[in-house]
């Protein structure tokens, strides 16, 4: 009987874990057709943000293009202290412009309370689709 508890009580504790895990996901929706490799400014696409850490003040949002790294598409930093949706357009950064083939980007989100990071999301998409 008291393994049983004790089993129990450590998959509660694994379920908790589990459903507090950071995580965002997003869309390209608008985002502009590019395929030349000249990556243009554009507005950022919608986030959905779950798991947000206790004591978040600020999400900072980067971009990078899995197939060549090296370069910078930027981001921007959003306030948020809890779960929601960021939407379009709120930070410019230089948007997916593959040269002529499909790339993979991935964004991570870095949870901040001033500078201390509470926790990294990242999310991964095919570009184009």
């Amino acid at each position: 009987m008291r393994a049983l508890l004790l089993s129990l009580a450590v998959l509660g504790l694994s379920a908790t874990t589990a459903a507090a895990e950071f995580t965002i996901s997003f869309q390209w929706g608008n985002t502009p057709a590019c395929n030349n490799g000249r990556a243009k400014t554009t507005g950022n696409p919608a986030f959905v943000v779950r798991g947000l850490p206790a004591g978040t003040e600020t999400v900072e949002f980067r971009m990078k293009d899995q197939n060549v790294p090296q370069y910078n598409h930027g981001g921007g930093k959003v306030r948020m202290s809890g779960n929601g949706t960021v939407p379009a357009g709120i930070f410019k950064y230089k948007g997916p412009c593959p040269p002529g083939q499909v790339h993979t980007y991935q964004w991570t989100a870095t949870a901040r309370k001033g500078s201390t990071v509470l926790g990294k999301a990242t999310a991964a998409r095919k570009f184009p689709e």
